[in-house]
This record gives C-alpha cells, sequence and structure tokens, in this order.
C-alpha cells in the first residue's frame, strides 16, 4: 500500500489550502438551498394537505395529480425541465432558483402524502367533537386535528426532508456553484482528488446534524400508545 501516494492524491495540504476558499462557498451555497427547500417544500405540503382535508373534488384531484407526478419524476429531471425548457416560454431561471423551486415541488408532494396520511389517522370523532364546542373548522383542523397528525408525521417527514436536502448536489447539472460543483471543478483543474475529499467532508460537517437531529425528533415525538 502506497501511503504516501495516497495522501498526495486524497489529502494533499498545498492543494487543499488552495482550494479551500471555493469549498466554503460551495458549502455556504449548499446550505442556503438546503434550508430553502425544506422551508418552502414543507409549507405548501402542508397547505395541500389542509386544502386536501376540505374535500373538494375538483381541487383534490388536481392535488392527487400533483403529488403523484412529482413523486414519480426524478429530481433531475424536474430541474432540467425548469432551467433548460422555461426559457423557451419566457419564464428563463437561474441556476439556484431552478433547483430551489425544483426539489422544493418534489419535497411538497412527498410532505402532502405524510400530512395528508397524518390527517387520516386522527379519528373523525375528534373534529366532530371540537366542533361541536363551537370551534370552526380551520380552528379544529389547527388545535385538535394537526397537532396529533405532527407527531405521526415527525418520523417519515425529517427523513424525506434528509433525503431530498442531500439532492441539492444535483444543481451541479445546471452549474451552480454548490459544494459538490465546486469540488469536480477544483479537483480537475488541480488534477488531484483533494477538493473531493474536503467536499465530503464539508458534506458531513452539513448533514450529520441533520441526521442526528433527525434521530432526536424521532424519539422526542415518537407515538407511544
Amino acid at each position: 500500500m502506497d501511503l504516501k501516494a495516497l495522501q498526495f492524491s486524497f489529502f494533499n495540504a498545498e492543494i487543499a489550502w488552495r482550494y479551500l476558499p471555493d469549498i466554503l462557498q460551495g458549502m455556504w451555497m449548499t446550505i442556503q438551498l438546503g434550508v430553502a427547500v425544506a422551508a418552502t417544500g414543507l409549507a405548501l405540503g402542508l397547505l395541500l394537505a389542509i386544502v386536501r382535508a376540505l374535500r373538494v373534488t375538483p381541487i383534490n384531484f388536481f392535488i392527487v395529480c400533483f403529488a403523484d407526478i412529482l413523486r414519480a419524476l426524478p429530481p433531475l429531471v424536474v430541474i432540467m425541465v425548469l432551467f433548460f425548457a422555461f426559457p423557451y416560454i419566457q419564464m428563463p431561471m437561474s441556476a439556484f432558483t431552478a433547483t430551489w423551486l425544483s426539489l422544493s415541488l418534489v419535497l411538497a408532494a412527498f410532505s402532502e402524502e405524510i400530512f395528508w396520511a397524518g390527517i387520516l389517522s386522527v379519528p373523525k370523532g375528534q373534529a366532530e367533537a371540537a366542533r361541536s364546542t363551537g370551534l370552526s373548522w380551520l380552528q379544529s383542523m389547527a388545535f385538535v386535528v394537526m397537532p396529533q397528525a405532527f407527531r405521526l408525521t415527525v418520523a417519515p417527514l425529517t427523513n424525506r426532508v434528509i433525503a431530498i436536502t442531500k439532492s441539492t448536489a444535483l444543481g451541479s447539472v445546471v452549474g451552480l456553484s454548490e459544494v459538490l460543483n465546486n469540488a469536480q471543478s477544483a479537483s480537475s483543474n488541480a488534477g488531484n482528488a483533494t477538493p473531493l475529499t474536503l467536499a465530503a467532508i464539508a458534506c458531513l460537517i452539513i448533514f450529520v446534524p441533520v441526521v442526528l437531529l433527525g434521530r432526536w425528533t424521532e424519539t422526542r415525538f415518537k407515538w407511544t400508545h
């Protein structure tokens, strides 16, 4: 085993120091994108699930179609359609916008189904009892149904958010300067894999806390009978 060659190719201190600013810049972009996707996707998914609970057939048909199509399409395909096709209809998007919107829509589709399953799991009698006390439909959803539904959806939502936020690397396909794209460019310029090692470390720094937070929330909100 040639440890010296391994060190030179993957842990080269001189190259690491030279390209560290690029990796940090990409890391910051990845963090911003991940937070934006999680916030938008979860909010839209929750909104769609609540609207679906109104049980208006035409609207529900649209929501179900939206969820099924976006869950079936690979996120990469959605990103490429928004980035490359929308300029033809006079709606050009930046790499950040196309990646953010694509991943947000995909996350919304999954989270809508998860929230909807949580709503259905709450016995109808709970909402009926709330309405009988004088609460409006919206109040019964906000104060009675959704708190119980949230408790059941924390674990699957956490796992889905982690999976989608890791997909921010797909933005490199449309030239987004996230951590993986910057690392690949730096590695090509340097003729050395050390920037990719830095990218791997950056991803661990970003996503290990998210995974640990997910594990904590699963334990904290675990459903007990």
